[in-house]
């Protein structure tokens, strides 16, 4: 019997991966943003020991040319393992994925880092459906020999850069009661247009981010902008406060939802390598629901006018604010003003 079920962090642990990747027999496949945390190095390595077929792909740096996975490259090549930078066709490689066995897939928010485990809200999606198996191993083919992959039309999975904008788009299009969408940026103006559509014809929308001041200086414009936009129109946007926000996850009236790499950017959605995966399953979006529910609980309003970004900006963050035309001694005249006239 085919099946799906969910890891959600850090309620949940890193066992479960660890213990699949243990009980692995025959083939392992991991493709992966940053991967540092010592005990899945481990496991990777001894499943290799044993004679596993393991292959992993690592984004070779990030856009500022830092190289994050270099210490672990060294590790496993070191170990014998087979490893291999991801695609270069791509801008960046953003997903986190590992099959096990031909017959497991692993579709994630997190990075294999340990902060992702500890510290961080984020997901993971564990699917043996053969067709899901079967897209996440072909594509994994064709970036380990650098050929092209296309899903189709009738692709079970959400893919950057095929269907990933679509799909979401047209998740949220049909949307009818609710929506909650968990993403460290909103800065694609096709999909805000469609939350923004959505709130028009009475959704319920929940937005969760991080606050602006976690942004790249050069994307602050399109990344407040788009958060603005939704926020004058009266949608709800809020930051959480004990944990932070990486996990990319949407959930439509309680009943279906998707999780996997991608951030709601052109870069994302264009230029790099993401994976999704959109789920019904009644088990999962029920854990899902619960965590929404608990995470909004846990949240403070974003406060997104122009003292409000200045401060964050600039108190919090390392500048910007210059940038977004902010007028703050105008706001504090208005405040003035509304605190006389009480």
């Amino acid at each position: 019997m085919h099946h799906r079920s969910i890891l959600v962090f850090p309620d949940d642990t890193a066992q479960l991966i660890i213990d699949t990747i243990n009980g692995s027999t025959k083939s392992l496949r991991i493709k992966m943003f940053l991967f540092s945390d010592p005990d899945l190095i481990h496991s990777v390595i001894a499943a290799h020991k044993r004679g596993v077929d393991v292959r992993v792909m690592l984004n070779p740096a990030r856009r500022s040319g830092e190289e994050e996975n270099e210490d672990t490259r060294k590790l496993l090549v070191r170990a014998g393992v087979n490893v291999k930078d991801t695609n270069p066709s791509f801008g960046l490689t953003h997903e986190k994925s590992m099959v096990v066995d031909d017959k497991l897939a692993f579709i994630k928010s997190l990075n294999w880092e340990t902060k992702n485990l500890t510290e961080t809200r984020d997901y993971a999606i564990i699917t043996s459906h053969p067709h899901e198996v079967e897209e996440v191993i072909l594509c994994f083919e064709a970036d380990w020999n650098r050929t092209d992959f296309n899903p189709g039309e009738h692709a079970r999975l959400i893919w950057c850069s095929n269907n990933g904008r679509k799909r979401i788009a047209t998740f949220i299009d049909e949307a009818r009661h609710t929506l909650f969408i968990q993403n460290e940026r909103y800065q694609d103006l096709v999909i805000i247009e469609r939350i923004v559509r959505a709130a028009s014809r009475g959704v319920k929308v929940h937005v969760m981010v991080r606050p602006p001041h976690t942004l790249k200086k050069e994307k602050l414009i399109e990344g407040v902008g788009g958060l603005r936009i939704m926020d004058d129109i009266g949608i709800k946007i809020h930051k959480l406060k004990h944990l932070k926000l990486h996990g990319k996850m949407l959930l439509a009236d309680g009943c279906r939802a998707i999780v996997g790499s991608i951030n709601l950017t052109p870069g994302s959605f264009d230029d790099r390598r993401e994976l999704a995966i959109e789920v019904h399953d009644e088990d999962i979006v029920e854990r899902l629901h619960e965590i929404a529910k608990f995470d909004w609980e846990n949240s403070h309003r974003l406060d997104l006018t122009d003292a409000g970004l200045f401060e964050d900006l600039e108190f919090r963050g390392s500048g910007g604010s210059e940038k977004l035309v902010l007028d703050v001694e105008a706001e504090k005249k208005k405040k003035h003003h509304h605190h006389k006239k009480h």
